[in-house]
């Protein structure tokens, strides 16, 4: 698995981080999501297409 994260695209809202804060976070500056890990385990797999499904801006992808 790989996320592709298109950070211009972010609108900052932090469901990312939410449904999976071991692969995101947030800049403390403006709030736009950063990737922490963007090839994590199997084991995250659910979290992270959660996140993906549940991003307002659909910034991020889930490659596999």
């Amino acid at each position: 698995m790989k996320i592709v994260l298109d950070q211009d695209k972010c609108v900052s809202s932090g469901q990312c981080v939410m449904a999976a804060p071991d692969v995101f976070d947030q800049r403390e500056e403006d709030g736009v999501a950063v990737l922490l890990d963007a090839a994590p385990s199997a084991d995250g797999a659910e979290d992270v297409e959660h996140a993906a499904a549940v991003c307002p801006a659909v910034a991020i992808r889930v490659e596999r």
